[in-house]
């Protein structure tokens, strides 16, 4: 409890809102984006204690090394290895199916420069784990964590990224616009 009204209360010092909902589905992958810096990992564990919703992160196993490891596991890490021929969304399906409750936030970009399309590793994972994704923009010119309604992969890429791409429209990231 302290520990959300104090992260509120950070929030509120930046002058940081959320708008919208994260929903009570036990399983989704909430889809961050835009990701252009580094300040988009303290909103989102921000967010998280806020909504007080347990939301677990893949990150590059390079983050998890001896020095680092232990913290971005406390707060949810699991690492990647994206260089790797291990089947990285077949694995994340995994961990899907084997727990009741499971959130997993993740940046569509699979990076923090500007991109013109985003992986669709995310998509994937959604669409075999037969889980919804959440998307969530950051906009940092109005300064909103903008939380849209919950998007059932249907199968047809194309068609379900315009959809998807549609939630970001008009955002500001923290580097650039994301238009």
């Amino acid at each position: 409890m302290i520990k959300r009204n104090i992260c509120k209360i950070i929030f509120k010092i930046f002058r940081w809102k959320i708008l919208g909902k994260f929903s009570k589905v036990p399983k989704y992958i909430i889809a961050v984006a835009p990701h252009t810096s580094f300040y988009d990992f303290f909103i989102g564990i921000l967010v998280r204690n806020i909504i007080n919703e347990k939301i677990n992160f893949v990150g590059k196993r390079e983050l998890f090394g001896s020095l680092t490891g232990w913290f971005f596991r406390i707060l949810g890490g699991v690492p990647v290895d994206r260089n790797s021929k291990n089947d990285t969304v077949s694995s994340i399906v995994d961990i899907f199916n084997k727990r009741k409750k499971f959130k997993l936030a993740i940046a569509p970009e699979g990076t923090r420069k500007k991109v013109k399309m985003w992986k669709t590793g995310f998509y994937y994972i959604a669409l075999k784990a037969k889980v919804p994704i959440l998307p969530v923009a950051f906009d940092y010119k109005n300064k909103n964590v903008i939380v849209h309604s919950l998007f059932y992969p249907t199968g047809n890429i194309k068609e379900d990224f315009k959809k998807l791409y549609n939630n970001y429209k008009n955002v500001l990231s923290y580097r650039f616009d994301y238009n």
